[in-house]
Formats: C-alpha cells, sequence, structure tokens
C-alpha cells in the first residue's frame, strides 16, 4: 500500500525513524508496545467474533437438527385433534420437505438409585430422518431397535446420570393419574433403552428421551391427538415466506411459532453480547494507537534537527507530515496483518488451545452445562476480519494526523538555534 502513496524518500526516512537506534532507545520501545498492543488487539477481537459466530451457527444448527423450522400448536395449550389432516395440509406447501407431529410431556425418570425429571418426545420411526442431526448421531441397532422393538431412545448424558445401558429398563411416571381401588395414583410404565442419540447439545442429550409413537400414546393416555406439529424447510431463511402461506391456508384456531421467535430471546442475547464484544475490544486497539501517539510525538522532538535541516533543504510541511504519517502507518499496518494472521491461526485451532490449557490447568475453560454445546466453535467471518483490519488501520492512520501535523510545524530558525 505504501509503495503506491508514498515516494521513496518517505518510505526511507519513515523506515530508518522506526528503526532502533541507541539514542531513542525508549522511543523505540514505546513503539515496539504500540505494535504488540495493536497485534493483540486485532487477534483478540477477530477469535471472539469467530468463536461468538461459531457459537451461534452450532446453536442454531442444533436446534433445526432436532426441531422444525416452524411449529403448530393448537391455541390456547390445546391438543390438535385432526392432525392427520392439517399434515396432508401442509405438506401440499411449497418449499416444505417433511411435516412431524408429535406428543410431548414432562415426566419422571426412575432407575435403581436415580430419579430425574426428563422431557419425552412421541415420535413415529418414519419422522425420525427429517431431525438430521438426531438422525446422523443413532447407529444402526438403535435405529432397529426403535422401529422393531419399540424401545426408547435416551440422550447420552442422560444415560449417563441414570446409569443405563442399552437393553437396561427405565421406569417412567407420567404426570397424568389413573383412578384405582385404592385412589388416585400416577401412570408408571417400563421402556426397554434402544440407544442413545448425542447431538452435541447439552439441553437435548441432558433431557430428552424419544419413545414411539404408539407407546407414547398408551402413556400419555392420549389417542389420535398431537401436541404439535412441525415443520421443515429447505432453507430456513424462507421462513416468514412459508409462514405466510400457512397462516392464510391453516384454522384459525392453530398458531404458528418459527424457529427464530421461539429462541428470540436468546438470539437477541447473543447478537447484543456480539456487538458489545466489538465495541470492548476495539478499545484495546485504542489504547495501542494512544500508545503511537505517544511515542510519535517523542520521536518529533527528537528529530526537530532533521526536521528543520529537511525544511532547509527545500522539503515542503506536506512532505513532513507524510513522512511521520507514514511512520505511524507502518506500526498500525503491521500489527494490524501480523494480528490479523495470529488470530486466524488461533480461530482455527481455537478447540485444540482449549483443550490444551483445561489440560495445563486442570480446570473446565467451556463447560456445557453453561454453553449448551459441548465443543467451543469458531466460525471465521472474513468480512469482519476485513473490518476489524480496516478499523485498526483507520485508527492507526488517525493517531499519525496530530504528531505529524506537529512536526510540519516545527521552525527551522527556531530548531536549529541552539545546534
Amino acid at each position: 500500500m505504501g509503495n503506491f502513496i508514498f515516494n521513496e524518500t518517505e518510505r526511507t526516512i519513515a523506515v530508518r525513524y522506526i528503526k532502533s537506534r541507541r539514542i531513542e532507545g525508549f522511543i523505540s520501545v514505546s513503539a515496539w508496545f504500540s505494535l504488540v498492543g495493536i497485534i493483540l488487539g486485532v487477534a483478540t477481537l477477530i477469535v471472539v467474533m469467530s468463536v461468538m459466530n461459531g457459537f451461534r451457527t452450532e446453536l442454531v444448527d442444533r436446534i433445526l437438527g432436532i426441531n422444525g423450522h416452524l411449529i403448530v400448536y393448537k391455541k390456547n395449550g390445546l391438543s390438535i385433534e385432526n392432525y392427520n389432516k392439517i399434515v396432508n395440509q401442509i405438506s401440499d406447501t411449497q418449499n416444505v420437505i417433511a411435516v412431524t407431529p408429535h406428543l410431548e410431556a414432562q415426566a419422571l425418570a426412575k432407575t435403581k438409585n436415580t430419579v430425574l425429571g426428563v422431557i419425552i418426545r412421541g415420535t413415529k420411526w418414519s419422522d425420525l430422518p427429517a431431525k438430521k442431526l438426531l438422525w446422523k448421531s443413532l447407529d444402526q441397532n438403535t435405529i432397529e431397535n426403535f422401529k422393531i422393538r419399540q424401545n426408547v431412545i435416551l440422550g447420552y448424558r442422560l444415560a449417563q446420570r441414570l446409569n443405563v445401558s442399552v437393553g437396561d429398563y427405565i421406569s417412567l411416571i407420567s404426570p397424568n393419574v389413573m383412578e384405582t381401588a385404592i385412589g388416585v395414583l400416577p401412570i408408571k410404565q417400563n421402556f426397554m433403552v434402544g440407544g442413545f442419540f448425542d447431538i452435541g447439545m447439552y439441553e437435548y442429550d441432558n433431557n430428552f428421551v424419544f419413545i414411539p409413537w404408539k407407546k407414547a400414546e398408551k402413556f400419555l393416555s392420549t389417542k389420535k391427538i398431537a401436541h404439535g406439529i412441525e415443520i421443515f424447510l429447505q432453507n430456513p431463511k424462507i421462513t416468514q415466506n412459508v409462514f405466510s402461506d400457512l397462516s392464510s391456508k391453516l384454522d384459525k384456531n392453530l398458531s404458528i411459532i418459527d424457529w427464530k421467535k421461539r429462541n428470540s430471546s436468546f438470539m437477541n442475547a447473543l447478537d447484543v453480547e456480539k456487538n458489545v464484544m466489538f465495541v470492548i475490544l476495539t478499545l484495546i486497539i485504542l489504547v495501542a494507537t494512544f500508545n503511537i501517539i505517544s511515542s510519535m510525538i517523542m520521536l518529533v522532538q527528537t528529530k526537530k534537527s532533521d526536521i528543520a535541516l529537511m525544511r532547509t533543504m527545500g522539503a515542503s510541511k506536506y512532505l513532513i507530515i507524510r513522512i511521520f504519517m507514514l511512520t505511524g502507518s507502518i506500526i498500525g499496518m503491521l500489527g494490524t496483518i501480523i494480528g490479523a494472521i495470529l488470530g486466524i491461526v488461533v480461530s482455527i485451532n481455537i478447540e485444540t488451545i482449549r483443550n490444551i490449557i483445561s489440560t495445563f490447568f486442570g480446570q473446565e475453560l467451556f463447560s456445557p452445562q453453561i454453553y449448551f454445546l459441548s465443543k467451543l466453535p469458531s466460525n471465521i467471518n472474513f468480512n469482519e476480519v476485513f473490518v476489524v483490519m480496516g478499523v485498526s488501520i483507520t485508527l492507526t492512520l488517525l493517531a499519525s494526523i496530530f504528531p505529524a501535523w506537529k512536526a510540519s510545524k516545527i521552525s527551522p530558525a527556531e530548531a536549529l538555534r541552539y545546534e
């Protein structure tokens, strides 16, 4: 960049001023600190933005990997009675690739030594492939156990907490009750564990139990009803178009909710956090640019005689401004480029670095219980990388203006009076 804007004389003098000399050792050290500050600021900003992007992408993929893009409910929390008819209506809508009814309820899961609250989902075997992330995590034995033997599928973290293996039995206690000769009792039923799923999202892996549809109907004392209907689309970005089509097609007693609305508070929190982190971490670069200002002002003071000599030899004020702006810009551009490379390398290897640090200190740095995901994600958006680089270079250019202007104001006569 400098080759096209600045001539060879300006580049030579600027580079010479940056190099360390014994009489200006402190100034050189200050410049190096400025360089390191910019490198760390740019790298940190890129890493944090990449992790935030990765977190959002992974979270959305996992939410949509087990839930529909749109979900149809009966208003006032009632069950959907004619769900097969509604499924056929929705299936005819453009861009819809799968429609899956489900039964859902909370229950208690009991084993020999453990009792836990769980969420049960009654689903048909033919509807499982629509939940792509869930389907990919199932092995062939698990699929056969669910389809043929009518066994249940548990999240692997839930299975660990219950201490069960494939072939073991768990007791599920329904919130529904039945009347008996001795009074009202909760419904309890034993289910064989047919396998486990692992989608990498703590909330689902730790709480969900999938039950074959017929057994779910019996357990929940329901018949020919659905609690909700999930709709899977070709592209999540066209959710609003399909929403509009279905709103005019379906009964007014039905409520349609898209995945963004269902998770709106969480998604909004992610966006706010990302923007706040960008502003806060940009301050690191801003602090580094103030170091550039201080080191450049000290450099101008020590180079008064050089500036005076150049002025007496015919150098214009404009030339002096360009020399000192280039001096500050070299520090800024060098720090920005190195910081960007460092940030990209760290972002690519962030999970490996996390594991190394966790092992070294013996502490979990990314708890899945808190962050919902099992691994620290990273997704580099190069448009954002260029924005960060642009902000950094712009700040360093602005930081160089005042010292360069001060240098151009030095009077040759005053500077050489005591030389």
